[in-house]
């Protein structure tokens, strides 16, 4: 019998659902060129930015995978700290086409978990090339508080890890707070900076929290800087600074700090520029950002400034 040739193959599956295998291959390859390109840019940018003396992370942003200029800052700060460890851990990827861990899985050598709530994202996952080529877990769960840990233990990831990285538009605050089977040397968590620079406040904790059922704003979220700084203290981390999106602040355990120089909640805070405020009929408001504000002050938030 001869062995079936990969023309055949295809010929074969043609007949069998049409054009869908060819539309498929030709999506995947697009894909794969343009993650080829994407790594080639990020790298550049990487050499040429290893060159800066700066403690400001907004000099050493750059965008590869990441949704605004996480990658860069991360080289900056796995350059610069004390970090060991090459595993990562990421909360909220969705499908992992954007994501603050891609490129260091990429062209950085490292492993890890990603997780989301969402079993369609995780399937995506599991079914991309990424997946078999990568040493990369990717666990379906709607993590809370609660469960964290046990999470996190059941896909594999304990001890010193290199990167902790948050992202699931609510409990945020809470689920770092409860996180104790890894210690990361270095977090990025996304703040509320609606809330602005002063008062360390959260939502109040719910496992099921969702920002769009909460408030159909979807302003009503998270928790805000001086709350996530409090913790990170308590946690025994230094604020090192946020983005200049003004969504992530990124937290370096104070034992791995190395020539890092730490900041204050005061003197770290961006404020977000993007607008996402929705009215009752989901449709986009364009409110300034003193408006987003006056949404958000009859809302119930809970005082955290302990930590």
């Amino acid at each position: 019998m001869r062995r079936p040739t990969r023309a055949n193959v295809r010929s074969y599956l043609h007949e069998i659902v049409g054009g869908e295998v060819d539309q498929r291959i030709s999506a995947l390859r697009r894909e794969l060129d343009i993650d080829r390109l994407r790594l080639a840019v990020g790298r550049v940018e990487k050499r040429q930015l290893q060159a800066v003396v700066s403690d400001r992370l907004a000099d050493h942003e750059f965008q590869v995978f990441s949704q605004w200029g996480e990658d860069g800052i991360l080289q900056f700060l796995l350059r610069t700290a004390q970090v060991s460890s090459t595993y990562f851990v990421e909360f909220g990827v969705e499908d992992y086409r954007e994501a603050n861990t891609r490129f260091l899985l990429l062209d950085g050598g490292w492993s890890g978990l990603v997780l989301d709530s969402s079993e369609e994202n995780i399937r995506r996952i599991q079914e991309s090339e990424l997946y078999w080529r990568r040493p990369l877990v990717a666990r379906q769960a709607l993590v809370t508080a609660e469960n964290v840990n046990d999470v996190l233990r059941e896909g594999g990831a304990s001890g010193d890890i290199g990167l902790l990285s948050i992202d699931i538009d609510g409990n945020d605050y809470w689920v770092w707070r409860s996180v104790s089977i890894v210690r990361p040397a270095v977090v990025v968590i996304e703040y509320n900076s609606r809330l602005g620079p002063d008062r360390a406040i959260a939502v109040p904790y719910r496992p099921d929290f969702d920002r769009w059922r909460a408030h159909h704003s979807g302003l009503y979220y998270g928790a805000s800087l001086a709350a996530l700084c409090a913790l990170g203290s308590a946690k025994g981390y230094s604020f090192i600074g946020c983005g200049s999106s003004g969504v992530n602040a990124f937290f370096v355990r104070t034992d791995r700090l190395g020539d890092l120089r730490p900041t204050t909640a005061e003197q770290g805070f961006v404020r977000a520029g993007h607008r996402e405020a929705r009215n009752s009929a989901g449709e986009p408001t364009f409110l300034s950002p003193q408006d987003e504000e006056r949404v958000l002050a009859g809302l119930p938030f809970v005082d955290v400034s302990a930590g």
